[in-house]
């Protein structure tokens, strides 16, 4: 069970054979395993019992250790903040910044009611949030087989409420993001937890990214076969 939120983390290499690398940043109440179904053109670097509060640190440490001068970042929900801090505040070193499923910020009254379902019913709120990520069935079953009971037991209440805190009080200021020169931003069309609104908002500050939106895909987009050609 996870209770991790100011030391340290480790870095998951993997090595697919490919000149780049991008370093994949998971959402709320997710781990790095939720991107099983990603085939992208990059070697990856998957951080193990994520923590945004020590991410930056933790990942410096990690492209340091692999002498890595260059990376590209893939941040998806709450791993979209987590990516556009540490882009904009080392900019010289990102090759591509991928945000997908992102949202400008989330309202307080928002965190407050998830709070309070948590706390009143946390297996049957995290049910709901996972089912409100997928678009169709088939999606959902994928994730009920292989983590949705892992998840339940990884996840405890108490890291819950932590990265709700986060979540409080992140929010992506797209101007700080004028020295990434390769940006694209990816949503599905049916997402239901971040409105797409707002990640066109985004994308209309930032003029030179790209927008892309996912037909009939949900919040987590990469999950469709065919996500990695619109990288």
């Amino acid at each position: 069970m996870l209770t991790i939120f100011a030391g340290s983390m480790t870095f998951k290499y993997i090595d697919r054979n490919y000149r780049d690398s991008v370093v994949i940043i998971p959402g709320w109440a997710t781990d790095y395993r939720i991107f099983n179904c990603l085939d992208l053109d990059f070697n990856y670097f998957l951080p193990v019992d994520f923590s945004p509060f020590c991410f930056k640190k933790d990942l410096l440490a990690e492209l340091r250790r692999n002498k890595v001068k260059k990376i590209s970042l893939f941040g998806w929900s709450l791993g979209g903040f987590v990516a556009v801090e540490f882009a904009g505040r080392h900019p010289d070193i990102i090759n591509e910044l991928i945000l997908v499923s992102i949202r400008k910020k989330y309202e307080r009254g928002e965190i407050a009611a998830i709070r309070k379902y948590l706390k009143r019913n946390k297996k049957g709120y995290l049910y709901k949030f996972y089912k409100q990520c997928f678009s169709n069935r088939e999606e959902m079953q994928w994730f009920r087989e292989n983590l949705l009971e892992d998840y339940y037991k990884k996840f405890n209440l108490n890291y819950l409420l932590k990265t709700l805190e986060y979540l409080e009080k992140a929010e992506i200021n797209p101007e700080l993001l004028n020295g990434i020169e390769r940006i694209k931003i990816i949503h599905g069309e049916h997402d239901r937890i971040a409105p797409m609104q707002e990640a066109i908002d985004i994308k209309s500050v930032l003029t030179h990214s790209k927008f892309i939106c996912i037909k009939d895909a949900g919040h987590m987009p990469f999950s469709k076969e065919n996500f990695n050609k619109f990288l």
